[in-house]
């Protein structure tokens, strides 16, 4: 008769002295990082492998984590970006028909560490009541005082450039289609495929595949990339994309957006971290939100026209610091009115805030990619 064997204790522990005691699961350690949650109900290995949340503790809400396993095809980047994993209960087993592996084993051969068995309800109170805030998952012994003092010495999250380290470190193309389980109908076949450029801040392969399926030709270029290097490729249009971190840091990207937005006839659109510096680039001024928007059902829009979004951001665009006789808002985040989407008004730039390539989330604002084809389109 074989005996069970027990799982080892794990801790969370916050800067403000906030201790939960539960269970290890993943790779035995500590990581330190931002303590975050999302909302969102599915897409846990999209959310894990997005680069958008290098340097993040994520808190799952959903209550259970592993029902589908993990595979190749949902992921996001090569391996998981998360420094560690907060949930309420792991599933014991997977159960889908596409399921190549447990997320234990997966988490524990990327070197993730994982906590489960602690209150997420009242983990996710207190964020809300006091804001994202840094802390440690571990589960290799320390005392919680070692890792408060550890917790209470790492680098807040505003100033920190993480796009740089999450940045692909050589050009690459990319012509891939979306895979066959996306709705077709959002496919478009152009007689020849648009050159874009996409400047990687931390992008995502569904942004890459979505472009491809409007009729994109996409070089990737790292985040430090210069106009020069862009401009060398007679791009028809440049994509800013999204990426971790505090957008005003990124430095580069925000020289080389200033460099784009001169040029009058170049269309640009950023998404999330890319449609901060777009913004930045346009004059405008950022700042942390309490706790961030991460999740699958946030509405946003204008007046009649509402688009439910995925969202992963912990920064914001400050509308008053827009011009408004150049930039309009054309989008506001409707729970709580910050800008969600900004356009130029006699150039063809615009940023979205939130994915509207989902993966995963709703596909409501899959169109802003075919209205980026569409100004592309318009100057052929």
């Amino acid at each position: 008769m074989k005996t069970a064997i027990s799982p080892s204790p794990a801790l969370l522990v916050l800067a403000d002295g906030l201790v939960l005691r539960g269970e290890a699961f993943g790779a035995s350690g500590t990581a330190i990082g931002e303590v975050v949650f999302n909302t969102g109900m599915t897409g846990y290995q999209e959310v894990m492998t997005d680069p958008s949340y290098s340097g993040q503790l994520v808190t799952f809400t959903y209550p259970e984590l592993g029902n589908t396993g993990v595979n190749a095809a949902d992921q996001e980047a090569d391996a998981p970006h998360v420094r560690g994993v907060i949930a309420r209960q792991l599933a014991p087993l997977p159960s889908n028909w596409r399921t190549e592996d447990t997320l234990e084993a997966w988490l524990q051969r990327h070197n993730v560490v994982g906590i489960r068995g602690i209150d997420t309800r009242a983990l996710v109170r207190h964020l809300r009541e006091g804001g994202a805030i840094n802390g440690a998952i571990s589960s290799d012994g320390s005392s919680p005082q070692q890792l408060l003092e550890q917790v209470r010495s790492a680098p807040s999250m505003a100033g920190l450039n993480l796009a740089d380290g999450v940045s692909t470190k050589v050009p690459y193309a990319w012509t891939a289609l979306c895979p066959a389980a996306f709705d077709q109908r959002l496919q478009q076949t152009p007689e020849r495929p648009y050159r874009v450029v996409a400047i990687d801040f931390g992008i995502k392969r569904a942004i890459l595949e979505r472009l491809a399926a409007h009729g994109c030709a996409v070089t990737v270029l790292p985040a430090s990339a210069t106009l020069e290097q862009v401009l060398a490729l007679e791009p028809e249009g440049v994509f800013l994309s999204n990426g971790p971190g505090d957008p005003a840091a990124v430095t580069s990207g925000i020289a080389l957006a200033q460099g784009l937005v001169q040029k009058p006839n170049l269309p640009v659109f950023g998404i999330c971290l890319g449609h901060q510096i777009l913004g930045l680039a346009l004059g405008g001024r950022t700042y942390k939100l309490g706790y961030g928007h991460r999740g699958l059902n946030h509405p946003c829009g204008s007046t009649g026209l509402v688009e439910i979004t995925s969202q992963n951001h912990g920064f914001a665009l400050d509308a008053d610091s827009l011009d408004p006789a150049q930039v309009e808002v054309t989008h506001y985040n409707l729970n709580d009115r910050t800008v969600a989407a900004l356009a130029h008004r006699s150039k063809p730039l615009f940023g979205v805030q939130y994915h509207p390539e989902a993966s995963p989330g709703p596909h409501d604002a899959d169109h802003h990619f075919g209205r980026f084809v569409a100004l592309m389109a318009e100057r052929r």
